[in-house]
């Protein structure tokens, strides 16, 4: 029997999890480690089961993580501050988070014999211009370091793109805008964005717990779509006649946002809907220092570059998310 902990637990990811690995019964707990006692509450009457337990902690506070790890089997690592803008303005309190945080879940599950950690990543980890990048590729770094030496665990990570009508993003502004009748605000009309569903970003992380070995990075080959397209696609779907407004970039974003440099690929394994990329600190200094890469790769893997799709691709995958589905109901 498999005991989980999901750090970060009271967020999307963390409730996708408990509604798919409800239905395994080789399962006997998941532990649900969060700062946030209010959606713990609420996810108490929304997942009555005995396997579920809730703490209530901060991945800041090392010997709160290392007493939620203690018997545990796997670790799925979300908890992140992952607001942009915010971070621009408030970068130590992401570098407690997302780097102390992350290096504290790593030496906890060390400590306790954690078969495997997966930590979550962002495509905004690559080419890091904002603070959220930069420390969430902080984060990679600690995995690649960890994994070189560690003896009794496995620490790999997964990196996606924005998933689709997640907590705090693009997707609820705008049908929230469209709803109260307002201009739908973008910020470029041609800025890309990767879209993935909660199901994929599951699908890559179970992934990583069957086939990740130590240092290995897995990313979810995924289509893009222009803001602009984005947000026509839910005007009409909402059969709405809503304008688009154009507000202007914000602090920290980029127009495009790539899922794998060059770099990476050339340390890369394509296995068709996934990469998996071996992070070179995870080499050692002999292997990566003095050998190199081997593979020669000249292009990155961006929003930019990847398959656009277009307005009724982008109302098909829409119309396909439980989210859209329940607005449309209300």
């Amino acid at each position: 029997m498999k005991k989980l902990l999901i750090t970060g637990g009271t967020g999307s990811f963390g409730n996708a999890v408990l509604r798919r690995f409800f239905k395994d019964k080789s399962i006997s707990d998941i532990t649900i480690f969060s700062r946030d006692e209010l959606k713990q509450h609420e996810m108490r009457h929304q997942f009555s089961d005995p396997r579920v337990r809730f703490i209530v902690g901060d991945v800041r506070d090392r010997d709160a993580v290392k007493a939620a790890a203690k018997g545990v089997d796997y670790i799925f690592h979300a908890a992140a501050l992952k607001h942009v803008p915010t971070g621009e303005y408030f970068p130590m309190e992401l570098v407690r988070t997302n780097v102390l945080g992350t290096d504290n879940v790593l030496t906890a599950a060390e400590e306790s014999g954690v078969k495997k950690v997966v930590v979550l990543s962002t495509d905004k980890a690559a080419y890091p211009i904002n603070a959220m990048g930069m420390t969430k590729a902080l984060a990679e770094k600690l995995i690649a370091s960890r994994a070189r030496d560690a003896k009794n665990t496995t620490f790999c990570a997964v990196r996606y793109g924005n998933v689709m009508a997640s907590r705090g993003s693009v997707i609820p502004l705008f049908v929230d805008q469209i709803k109260k009748g307002k201009s739908v605000t973008v910020t470029d009309p041609n800025m890309t964005r990767f879209l993935i569903s909660l199901d994929d970003s599951l699908d890559l992380v179970e992934l990583a717990i069957k086939k990740g070995k130590p240092g290995n990075l897995f990313i979810k080959k995924a289509p893009a779509a222009t803001m602009s397209d984005l947000a026509q696609a839910l005007v009409n779907i909402f059969g709405a006649k809503n304008k688009v407004k154009v507000i202007g970039t914000r602090a920290g974003e980029k127009i495009h946002e790539t899922l794998a440099t060059a770099f990476e690929l050339a340390t890369s394994e394509d296995l068709g809907d996934y990469y998996r990329i071996q992070e070179s600190a995870a080499f050692g200094y002999s292997q990566f220092y003095k050998k190199g890469a081997v593979n020669k790769v000249d292009n990155d893997y961006t929003s930019e570059t990847t398959e656009r799709l277009t307005v009724p691709k982008i109302e098909k995958l829409l119309r396909s998310l439980d989210y859209i589905k329940e607005e449309l109901k209300k």
